[in-house]
């Protein structure tokens, strides 16, 4: 949520928490965006009066590098903003003050609309012999469960959430935030290495998870595909 109105973000914090959303709110555009490009997000629910960018051209160009769900939210609802933000890309458009529950329908409605890779649709991910089960928080390969720990699980998820991505060792901690980061810090690596040793074939030469020298490590778009032509 890009929003500069404090109170507002930790209302629709509460209420979207306890619907089984988890949001992370910016104050202005800028912050925003960095945020957007570091972690992964299922929509962004976007201020059109912010201190820095005006909501309209963020918008623009959010949507010029993601088809990321746009939902609008601003004291300004008449139609001529309505229909300048649907032009620019957004999805949908919510004028203040506007009820918690509408909020949380046109969430859920531009979720559905957007299909695969938003919220809801990707509870199970599978890449050939690989299926991720977030629901059940299980791994199995050809059908047989492989042993991930909770940290090493989300780590997983983090990575094959966005196939061909560059995720470098701050951005995957960030992902699990608020789980025991004082020890996982330092270990990191580590835990990868125990995900190569669950899900590769060969983890000394391993196709999924790659490491990018000085940069992080990215899920291998090309050999997943491979792997489900097998």
């Amino acid at each position: 949520m890009i929003e500069d109105d404090e109170s507002l973000s930790a209302m629709v914090g509460e209420y979207l928490g306890a619907a089984g959303f988890e949001l992370s709110t910016r104050a202005n555009g800028a912050a925003g965006l960095d945020l957007l490009a570091s972690e992964h997000f299922d929509a962004v629910l976007l201020d059109v009066m912010l201190p820095d960018l005006d909501g309209f051209e963020l918008c623009r160009t959010i949507r010029a590098g993601s088809e990321i769900p746009i939902l609008m939210l601003t004291a300004r609802g008449d139609e001529t903003d309505r229909i300048i933000g649907l032009e620019l890309g957004a999805d949908d458009y919510l004028p203040k003050p506007f009820n918690p529950r509408e909020l949380l329908a046109r969430l859920r409605a531009i979720c559905r609309r957007a299909g695969p890779g938003t919220l809801g649709s990707r509870s199970v991910l599978r890449f050939g012999r690989l299926e991720i089960d977030r629901d059940a928080r299980i791994v199995r390969i050809d059908e047989q469960e492989r042993s991930l720990t909770s940290h090493q699980f989300d780590l997983l998820c983090a990575l094959a959430d966005q196939p061909g991505r560059v995720m470098s060792r701050d951005a995957l901690m960030r992902r699990v935030r608020g789980q025991g980061l004082d020890a996982f810090d330092r270990s990191i690596d580590v835990h990868i290495s125990r995900i190569r040793a669950a899900i590769e074939d060969d983890p000394k030469k391993p196709r999924r998870v790659i490491t990018i020298r000085d940069a992080g490590y990215v899920w291998a778009r090309q050999q997943d595909d491979d792997a489900g032509r097998r």
